[in-house]
């Protein structure tokens, strides 16, 4: 730390943070590192853990003048320290009366006989008595402050050309009371709840009472992600999700087998007797966590925890996560949840120094009111979050209903963020983080983009390039205009692309949308279909493909629809479309005989449709007429019904289609995370090739999803259909017990693909294409086994066919690739 930087974090630090800052290692006599020491200023129940090589950081408002730092097998070490004590190294003796016991030197308790267990078999047996859970009903008031800072903010990088003509944002750097290091907020979202739940029919209700931003406010993206910070989550629990991992808790019942328990201490904590026990991983490269609790001891219910995730667990781009909550006494015996307060540290590398990003979430609960019956019918109604005061509460709200009051600098950051917004140069940058996030490049109330979709090559367009943008005024927009024009170097003609979305009502999300599409696709790039006019289209991403890539469809599609959501999550869509289909390649066609037994090559369809789309769970961002999820944890259940209509705009075909596609996450605690994935379909009718269902097949060199690895396009096509899909993430688990690839972090994946399939006798029949058709009457399935993480950044999966061995060309076996940015 140079002396620039250490003068203003000094004078910073001396004027507005705590009274007492304390850093430093904990050693034994040979110089080796102690991890998880229990570090405490005497006199207090404020302390912490060391981390897995020693270090630790500890502050407090109070005017402490003396630590206490012990460990098992020890002796425990007092020292004197001033108001700030950085770089302490602190060398702790082995106890004399137990150096024959090398278990305990190593890091390791037995559970047997361990006090620690003993108070923790009462917690379980005593975790669903208490708190909320011990009423008929509850309500509360609850505060949530988010926050997202730049951090390790030191002289070298304030000097950066990066920041010319911005210098004035680092006025408001600030010090984490966790981790010691300077950080610089560039966004906060304050938001006030009012929220109610009835155990007895286990249902909940939460109403958005006030809401205040800065920072980011017109990127949903960047809210979106902040957003997904926030995760219901339970420390009696055995497991706490957090981005999409299963940490184990410290309170789990498969505890003992992931953590070494020490019953530390004992005292009064606000007039309750509690047993302090400190808690570490038994083994490297879990999503273990590391820490201490308080618990009551004649309730057994805890009264504070911290928690800090092991620094070696298997999880990307962050560097740190740190929880902790206090819980206050109801009625001297009922502990309810007072303080959550979370913060992840996110960054490229886990080096100490190395710059990243804390995301942080207070959340603040008072006013518990219990056993107000406000009916069953309280539970299926929806506050409305339109509402515009609450987005426009006064500063006087704020300041009655924070239950954490902003200090100097939170309060100053509203406006340098604000400031910060119309600075050009920062503009600029924002601009480009935005761009690579979202694939659009902004304009005033128009986006350019995607632009990842610019350039693409298939065998009859040869090289394809694609202009296009939407209209966008705001996230929240009613209505939304898109577009493109693409152009095929090879087949010399101009395809395009628009559609046009208009919400009527915001509450039950009433929406119309119209569109057409003229361009060339590959059919049958999914089992389960929709008239989206911009869906996505392999034909013109197809740069890395394998094998025949001429079977492509030249379609005119123009679509019209209307949908709504009455209940959240749940909506209803009817629509119709007509569409004309031809070959677009002089070695491929779609040729049917028609009912004069003449050939036609090209098939015009008139089509209703009417679909619901269910996805219970999930979170959304936004009101407008598109909307951002938050996270992808939700299942989704979609069901969709399809007539042709014969005659209308000398359509063909008489029709009726039936689909079901149903996708399901489920995470299976330490065990990692499984996706199934399960379709049927029927088409009841005569009709050609371009009309039927073709089983997905990729001639990519990476994977793709819903879609199966060693399938050439065309292999398979049905009229009736039944699929599943499997695959199993472990996330490391087995991976972490092997020693020499252990600090590698990679996941092992498993995957099963299987479809059953028929075709009648009347589809055969009319068929005059140059395609045979087949169906996987016997069951086609592949299976695989796949390295993730590699690099962090690439999967490698190798597939194996299970079935259909023998025909020709059959591919038995193949190798699959694909990036991804996974925590």
């Amino acid at each position: 730390m140079n002396k620039i930087f250490t003068i203003i974090f000094l004078i910073v630090s001396t004027t507005i943070f705590s009274q007492v800052k304390v850093e430093g290692v904990v050693v034994d006599e040979q110089g080796e590192s102690i991890p998880f020491a229990n570090v405490v200023f005497k006199g207090s129940t404020v302390g912490t853990v060391s981390d897995e090589n020693g270090k630790f950081y500890l502050e407090s408002d109070e005017n402490y003048s003396e630590i206490e730092i012990s460990f098992i097998g020890y002796e425990t070490k007092k020292l004197i320290i001033k108001s700030r004590n950085f770089n302490l190294k602190v060398v702790l003796i082995e106890s004399s009366d137990q150096l024959d016991e090398v278990i305990i030197y190593s890091g390791k308790v037995k559970n047997k006989g361990n006090p620690a267990v003993a108070i923790l078999k009462k917690i379980w047996a005593k975790k669903r008595l208490n708190g909320k859970f011990l009423f008929n009903q509850y309500e509360y008031d609850k505060y949530e402050k988010l926050e997202f800072d730049m951090n390790n903010i030191d002289s070298v990088m304030m000097k950066r050309k990066l920041f010319r003509g911005m210098e004035f944002i680092f006025k408001n750097i600030d010090t984490s009371n966790i981790t010691g290091k300077s950080y610089l907020p560039i966004f906060i979202n304050e938001a006030v709840y009012k929220t109610y739940g009835n155990n007895e029919i286990d249902k909940s209700r939460e109403d958005l009472i006030a809401n205040k931003n800065s920072g980011f406010d017109s990127n949903q993206n960047i809210i979106s992600f902040i957003k997904d910070l926030y995760v219901e989550y339970d420390i009696y629990d055995n497991y706490i999700k957090i981005f999409d991992k299963s940490f184990v808790s410290p309170l789990s019942r498969t505890g003992t087998l992931n953590y070494n328990y020490v019953l530390t201490d004992s005292a009064y904590i606000e007039n309750k007797w509690c047993y302090n026990i400190m808690y570490y991983p038994r083994r490297k490269g879990e999503l273990n966590f590391k820490g201490d609790f308080w618990v009551n001891d004649s309730t057994f219910a805890v009264k504070e925890i911290n928690m800090q995730a092991n620094k070696s667990a298997n999880i990307n781009w962050v560097k740190d996560i740190y929880i902790e909550q206090e819980f206050d006494v109801l009625n001297d015996s009922v502990f309810l949840l007072k303080r959550d307060y979370m913060m992840s540290d996110f960054s490229i590398g886990k080096k100490e120094k190395a710059k990243g990003v804390y995301g942080k979430r207070t959340t603040m609960y008072k006013n518990y009111k219990f056993d107000i019956d406000k009916g069953k019918d309280f539970y299926k109604e929806e506050s409305d979050i339109y509402k515009e005061e609450i987005y426009a509460r006064k500063d006087d709200f704020w300041k009655e209903n924070r239950q954490e009051q902003l200090n100097e600098d939170e309060t100053g950051i509203y406006k340098m963020l604000d400031t910060l917004s119309t600075v050009p140069k920062f503009k600029k940058m924002y601009n480009l983080v935005s761009i690579l996030g979202s694939g659009y490049i902004e304009f005033k109330n128009f986006d350019y983009g995607p632009i990842f979709s610019t350039i693409g090559k298939n065998d009859v367009e040869g090289t394809r390039i694609r202009v296009g943008g939407r209209t966008y005024f705001g996230s929240n927009d009613l209505w939304r205009l898109q577009g493109y024009l693409a152009y095929g170097f090879k087949d010399d003609q101009i395809k395009y692309g628009f559609s046009g979305k208009w919400m009527l009502d915001k509450k039950n999300r009433i929406i119309l949308g119209a569109g057409n599409r003229r361009d060339i696709e590959q059919i049958g790039v999914s089992l389960t279909t929709t008239n989206d006019v911009l869906g996505r289209s392999f034909a013109s991403s197809s740069f890395f493909s394998s094998g025949d890539n001429s079977k492509l469809t030249s379609i005119n599609l123009t679509n019209s629809f209307i949908s709504i959501e009455p209940k959240k999550n749940l909506a209803f869509r009817l629509g119709a479309s007509y569409r004309t289909l031809k070959t677009a390649s002089p070695t491929f066609n779609l040729d049917y005989i028609d009912e004069n037994n003449d050939i036609q090559s090209e098939i015009k369809q008139s089509e209703v449709d009417f679909s619901i789309r269910y996805t219970p769970n999930r979170k959304t961002i936004g009101y407008g007429v598109e909307r951002n999820n938050v996270n992808d944890d939700y299942a989704t259940l979609f069901i969709n019904y399809s007539r042709g209509l014969k005659g209308v705009f000398n359509s063909d075909f008489d029709y009726q289609k039936l689909q079901l596609f149903y996708r399901q996450p489920f995470l299976l605690g330490g065990f990692g995370r499984t996706f199934t994935t399960f379709e049927i379909g029927k088409t009841f009718g005569e009709v050609p090739l371009g009309l039927l269902n073709v089983v997905p097949g990729n001639q990519s060199y990476f994977n793709i999803d819903n879609t199966y690895a060693l399938l050439d396009y065309y292999e398979f096509v049905t009229d009736t259909y039944a699929s599943l899909h499997l695959e199993h993430n472990f996330n490391g688990r087995l991976f972490s017990r092997l020693p020499l690839i252990r600090k590698l972090n990679l996941r092992e994946i498993v995957g099963f693909k299987s479809v059953w399939g028929e075709i009648s006798p009347e589809n055969i029949a009319i068929n005059a294409s140059n395609i045979q058709y087949k169906a996987p009457e016997d069951v086609y399935f592949e299976y695989s086994a796949g390295v993730g993480n590699i690099f962090k950044v690439f999967r490698l999966d190798f597939i194996w066919r299970g079935s259909y061995r023998n025909v020709p060309d059959a591919n038995n076996f193949g190798i699959k690739g694909s990036f991804g940015f996974y925590f």
